[in-house]
This record gives structure tokens, sequence and C-alpha cells, in this order.
């Protein structure tokens, strides 16, 4: 009888964010092809709501009826505390052997740097990463940015394959003496898309929970309210529009450190019947289907799954030309690029697209068939490709 392999996958909070999507997807897909084991920690650091911690919840239960097991690691967490780290760090050398698998898969920069140790004093066989965006840039202060350089490169010498989101992540991590070409590959995060191209909900009644009527042009975004994702400079770019027209409503989906001094600058510009701020929602696909454009004003990106998820449910995009983002929107095709940072070209490029209908319906169509590339199928082939050439 031919032992199924098995793999575990390692991140730090299992929450609605696209890193942690990401890897409960690929645990989903292939929990039946190996013996598949999802550990992360106890992601408090998320904050998560009452919804958003019940849509976790059955997400983990679809993954346990399919046969995959789940392992929590309290100590597990992104912020740094070195006394914590050390004993998780143990804790999960200990466990390893105890699992023994064929694969550790770590996934974003603090479980990639302790799983991949730990994986190695456990004598593990491959050990692969996925950094989900690295943070060699627009995270952190210049000298924090040095070290975790310093950390990645060093952590590759017990790495068997890297996994990059998009060719600019591979390019950056080749072009900064991270890893080698042989050691790493692009496989692209992907997505469902089926959830993407139909709503559940007819728009005019998503856009009546909202209180928005049907003449008002609806600008959305979705994802964490964090500086490294621009949700300020898109305010202050909603500024500019709303000089020229004034029937634009700004949504935002997501929560974060933000939230507070967005809603604070929205009352100072006296906008707030323009501003929705819905937090983290489930009913992600209905929501899109309801914009009139997607804008993602990331100011880093390793690849911005929800561009692909936006482009299936038919809308054009206006993103930041950096990190991954141009490998999802091409300029003047399925979307707008803009520098990142820079409110006055973003605005333009949001005012270009509202004053354009033909050209908002003529990129949505070409981002539905663009987001063909990145569906949650070819993922699946090419990490279990991946798993099968690395185990042989």
């Amino acid at each position: 009888m031919i032992r199924t392999p098995k793999v575990i996958h390692l991140i730090t909070r299992m929450d609605m964010g696209g890193s942690a999507q990401n890897t409960l997807m690929s645990c989903l897909e292939l929990v039946g092809t190996y013996d598949t084991v999802l550990s992360f920690g106890p992601s408090s650091e998320s904050q998560m709501t009452s919804g958003e911690q019940h849509a976790v919840d059955r997400q983990m239960a679809r993954f346990r009826s399919r046969g995959g097991r789940v392992a929590v690691f309290p100590g597990l967490v992104r912020r740094i505390d070195p006394i914590r780290d050390t004993v998780t760090f143990v804790r999960l050398v200990r466990w390893l052997r105890k699992e023994a698998p064929d694969i550790v898969h770590t996934h974003s920069s603090k479980a990639g740097l302790l799983g991949r140790w730990a994986a190695r004093l456990a004598g593990v066989p491959v050990i692969v990463h996925t950094p989900h965006g690295h943070v060699f840039y627009g995270h952190f202060r210049a000298a924090v940015s040095k070290l975790f350089l310093l950390l990645e490169r060093l952590s590759d010498r017990v790495t068997d394959h890297i996994i990059c989101l998009t060719q600019a992540e591979f390019t950056d991590y080749i072009d900064l003496h991270v890893t080698l070409p042989g050691k790493a590959s692009v496989i692209h995060s992907g997505v469902d898309l089926q959830r993407f191209k139909k709503p559940e909900v007819a728009p005019t009644l998503t856009r009546e929970s909202l209180d928005i009527d049907d003449q008002t042009l609806v600008v959305g975004t979705v994802g964490w309210l964090l500086p490294i994702k621009g949700p300020e400079v898109l305010l202050e770019a909603m500024g500019q529009v709303w000089q020229h027209r004034s029937n634009i409503a700004l949504v935002y989906v997501g929560k974060g450190d933000l939230e507070k001094p967005l809603k604070a600058r929205v009352r100072r510009m006296n906008v707030a019947d323009r501003v929705r701020f819905l937090g983290w929602r489930t009913d992600i696909p209905d929501l899109m289907h309801s914009f009139d454009m997607f804008v993602l004003p990331s100011r880093n990106e390793g690849m911005g799954r929800v561009i692909v998820e936006a482009m299936a449910a038919g809308l054009p995009v206006v993103a930041n030309r950096t990190g991954g983002l141009p490998d999802l929107v091409s300029d003047g095709h399925n979307g707008l690029l803009v520098p990142p940072g820079d409110a006055a070209s973003l605005g333009r490029a949001i005012l270009k697209l509202c004053d354009r209908p033909d050209l908002r319906q003529r990129m949505g169509g070409q981002g539905r068939r663009r987001a063909e590339n990145f569906s949650l199928q070819r993922m699946v082939d090419k990490l279990d490709a991946l798993y099968a050439c690395l185990l042989n």
C-alpha cells in the first residue's frame, strides 16, 4: 500500500486576508491528494468580528470534513517577542519531529522564519516557503527592512523551494540575492472565479442596503485599512474627484488601524454621506457587483488576489504600479495603473473611468477574460506538480 505524503502548512493567522485564504484554499483542494495539516496561531491580532470568525469556522469545518487536520500554536503571532518566539520555536521542532511530515510549507514572513528553521532541525525532507509578498521595502524603516532581507537570505539555505505569487516578486528575490532562479517559481494565488461571476443578491438590492441610489457611481475597495494599503491616499484622491462630480460614493470593505483616522477625516471633509465603512464582509461577490469600478491603492502588494476577484466580477480596476499588481492589471487594457502614493494621478484615473461608461464596460470585459488565468484550479495543479517534483 502506497503511503499518502504528509504536508504541513504553517501560517501565523487564519483570517479573511489574502495570504490566509490562499493557504486555506490550497489545503482544501489538496487534502484528498495529501495528508494535510493546517497549523496557525490564535489569529487574535486580526481582531475579527463574530461574522468573520464564523466564516473562518465554516471553512475550518469544511477542511476537517474532507479529512484535514488543524493544529493551533498559541505563541505563533506576528508580533516579535524573543521569549515567546523561542518557546514557540522549540514547540514547533518537537511537534514536527513527532508528525514527521514529508513537506513543510510555510507562509508569510514570521511563520516562514520560525517554521523553516524548525523543520530543518526536525529533519523534514522538503521545505517550501511562500512569502505572500515580501517586506523588503514599503513596510518598515530601512534598517528593519535590511534585517528582514538578511534573515531571508539566511533562511534560504534551509529552503528547498520559494513560491512567488507574481513575476515581480520572483524578480525581486533573484535581484536581491535572496535565492537562485532554480530554487524559485511563480504560482499565482488562485481564486474561485465562479463565486464572483454572478451575484446571489441583485446589485440594486445591495445598493439599497448601503443607502446608495442607482444614479450614483460607486468606487469600491476591499482590504486592510493599514498604511501599506494606502486607504488614506484613496480618500485624498476622492476629494479631488468630488470637486468635479458629487454623485460618486466611496465604499471601504475591511478594517484596520486607519479606520478611526479615516472616519475623522471624512467628517472634516464633510463627505460622510458619500463614504461607507463596511468592515469585513462575507458577501464580497455581491458587494463587488454593486460597484462601478474597483480601486486598490496599496503602496506595496505581493499579488493582490482581490483584483482577480474584481476582474471576475467584470469590474475595471485602478491600481498602483507596484509589486505584483502589473501582473494582473494591464494599463489601458483591463484597468489603469498609477504611481504609488500619488493621490493626484489616482484621482485622475478614477475620474476618467467615471466619465467614460464605455471604457468601464470594455475594461471590465477584458478583465473578466483575464481573470481566467488566475483560477483556483490552475494554482492547485501547479502546486501539486511542484510537490510531486520535490518529493521525487
